[in-house]
């Protein structure tokens, strides 16, 4: 090694002992406050902005908005028949079960008809011999009146024969009725479909005594349904027929148009609440006995209104979250009537907005989540 190298590597080591020392002897919080500093510079940058959605959006606008009215209850079909046993018999034949289509004179099944074709062979008997009773009254009446012309008999002989004639032809219409009787009970152990539709209960099965009157078989025809619900007597004044409605049954993806059709004209006992008919239109899935909600648009009125679902409850007052600048301001806001409104071409929940808002104020609705008021939000380009 030349001796100009290892003065050089000389220095080399002297300035790298140097920097170390100047390392260890720094001071203690010159790292803090440096990390310090980065932390504040990343503070004051601006969060980004949420993006929101078109349907996020909404104008505080004037729109005609329904007053509504809240209705619950049953589905039941406008026209059903509960089929009854005509006679007392046994049932020999039952061909129908629940779910069967059925047309109306149908035959469903056979009652045993031994005992009533004994007893209709019993009445033609009976009209058998009331009709020879007639014939011998008859030959009787006509030889008396005979001999009254001719003076061997006296008048009230004749008058006798006259009023057996009429008491053995009022026997023989006597014996007819009771025939036909027996030949309808005959006719009445065919179990016959009432109305088309279908069955919706089984109640008997063959071999089993079913008496007059007893229930054989349930019909309904699900062509026309109906809503039956129980009003209050403070809102069945606003109530009329005629009324349209829309009403929300489990399992079904959109709701039914409907109408009110009739009602009540007597609140029932203890609850003094009318029953109101709402008639659905025809529509898949209904049946009858399903529990369905609905809503009966009362009347309508102008007003300022928002969607139902920008209105928020988590503080002390309403409030909704307006977009003013780029940020969520949180406005509370004096509400009124709740109904439904046509915005954007579809029927949406509404609430009136008394205070608090100017027409054509930008508000989110619920479908923004949890956001916090003071978020920076960007308009879709739709809103702006």
């Amino acid at each position: 090694m030349t001796r100009r190298h290892w003065v050089l590597g000389a220095a080399g080591a002297v300035l790298a002992v140097a920097a170390l020392v100047a390392w260890v002897q720094r001071p203690a919080g010159a790292g803090a406050a440096s990390a310090a500093a980065a932390a504040a510079s990343a503070a004051a940058a601006p969060a980004p902005a949420m993006l929101l959605a078109a349907g996020d959006v909404a104008r505080a606008e004037r729109a005609e908005l329904g007053t509504l009215l809240q209705l619950s209850g049953g589905l039941r079909a406008v026209d059903s028949a509960m089929v009854k046993a005509k006679v007392a018999a046994e049932v020999k034949q039952l061909t129908v079960r629940e779910g069967d289509r059925v047309q109306a004179g149908q035959l469903l099944g056979r009652l045993d008809a031994t005992e009533v074709q004994l007893r209709l062979r019993q009445a033609q008997d009976n009209v058998a011999a009331a009709q020879a009773q007639v014939d011998t009254a008859q030959r009787s009446f006509e030889n008396n009146r005979a001999l009254v012309g001719q003076g061997f008999i006296s008048r009230n002989a004749l008058d006798t024969s006259a009023n057996s004639l009429a008491g053995a032809q009022a026997s023989l219409q006597a014996a007819r009725a009771a025939a036909d009787l027996a030949k309808k009970a005959v006719a009445d152990t065919e179990i016959r479909a009432p109305i088309t539709g279908l069955v919706s209960q089984r109640l008997v099965q063959p071999g089993e005594r079913i008496a007059i009157d007893g229930r054989l078989v349930e019909i309904v025809d699900l062509r026309r349904i109906e809503l039956e619900a129980a009003v209050a007597p403070e809102d069945v004044l606003h109530l009329r027929v005629g009324q349209t409605a829309r009403v929300y049954i489990d399992g079904l993806p959109e709701p039914v148009a409907a109408r009110v059709a009739r009602i009540n004209p007597s609140a029932m006992t203890g609850t003094r609440s009318v029953l109101a008919y709402l008639a659905l239109a025809q529509s898949e899935g209904l049946r009858q006995g399903l529990f369905a909600r609905a809503t009966v648009q009362l009347q309508s009125r102008p007003a300022l209104v928002v969607p139902a679902s920008a209105v928020r409850d988590d503080q002390a007052r309403p409030h909704v979250l307006a977009v003013e600048n780029g940020l969520a301001v949180a406005r509370p806001v004096k509400l009124g009537a709740r109904g439904e409104v046509l915005l954007a071409g579809q029927r949406e929940a509404a609430v009136e907005v008394l205070e608090g808002l100017a027409p054509g104020a930008l508000v989110l609705r619920g479908t923004v989540g949890a956001l916090r008021a003071g978020t920076r939000v960007q308009l879709p380009a739709a809103a702006r």
